[in-house]
């Protein structure tokens, strides 16, 4: 109840866009931390439509090269259980193009877990009418990103998908081994939100090209950066074919505010990629 209580607050302050997403990139740090940012994404899924909802998510734990898929059938959440999609499951196995988690891994990892209890919520009025697809992205080459995008575009050209992308920010402090600071940009916190901006600005301009030069550039601690990736090349994929789609964020946050060396901070980003 506490649980369902605190997701529908934060939904309930957050408006809705008029194009329901198809993809939204969500952070995945605890509720306390992110739980209001995320809102504005989750606030953009239209459930009469929603079907199938993949959801990519980073590997924080294991070293990965490639893609895996979960070996369980469902993801219990506290609000109700969410069905894996074995077809689509089936389909992944076929390509070759994936590897297998251990059911260690899959409960050790919080990226894809931390999406599931706001996706039972913001699709409960159908809730025994859609199945998930859960994926943990792995430290993919710009040419994997490459291919899995193409894979994934034909699943994101259908509007009855839709693509949950798992990332966070900017990781800021010694703890995360990142001190990137612009003096001119004032405090700490505001050089931190520059650069975060920044990569955002290149993310809604739908070009994966310039998102891995922003990162070889500045570093940027970007967990989600694989899935983000792997998105912008399945979106080059179904713009090639002429379709026409958008991306804006609607939302950015920080932990805390960074005033001096000591201080450490995680930046959160909520947007959402509509079709026309």
């Amino acid at each position: 109840p506490q649980l369902n209580a605190q997701l529908e607050g934060w939904l309930s302050q957050v408006q809705s866009t008029k194009k329901p997403a198809r993809a939204i990139i969500a952070p995945h740090a605890g509720y306390t931390y992110c739980g209001s940012c995320a809102a504005h994404a989750y606030k953009q899924v239209d459930p009469s439509i929603t079907r199938r909802i993949f959801i990519l998510g980073p590997s924080h734990h294991v070293p990965l090269s490639r893609c895996a898929l979960s070996s369980v059938d469902i993801y219990r959440t506290p609000l109700y259980d969410l069905r894996i999609d074995q077809k689509i499951y089936g389909e992944l196995w076929k390509t070759g193009m994936f590897e297998r988690m251990s059911l260690q891994t899959d409960e050790d990892e919080h990226s894809i877990e931390m999406h599931l209890p706001y996706t039972a919520k913001a699709m409960e009025s159908h809730k025994d009418e859609f199945t998930i697809i859960p994926v943990l992205v792995g430290a993919l080459s710009e040419s994997k990103e490459q291919e899995f995008g193409k894979l994934f575009s034909k699943y994101l050209a259908d509007p009855s998908n839709l693509f949950v992308v798992s990332s966070d920010f900017c990781h800021w402090g010694q703890r995360f081994r990142y001190s990137y600071y612009d003096e001119s940009q004032g405090e700490i916190y505001r050089s931190i939100e520059h650069l975060d901006k920044m990569g955002m600005s290149i993310i809604e301009q739908l070009d994966p090209v310039s998102f891995s030069n922003y990162l070889k550039k500045y570093h940027n601690t970007i967990c989600g950066r694989h899935p983000i990736g792997v998105l912008l090349n399945a979106i080059t994929e179904l713009q090639k074919n002429g379709m026409n789609m958008s991306f804006s964020f609607l939302n950015y946050a920080q932990s805390s505010q960074c005033r001096n060396w000591q201080d450490s901070s995680v930046s959160y980003a909520a947007g959402a990629l509509t079709v026309h």
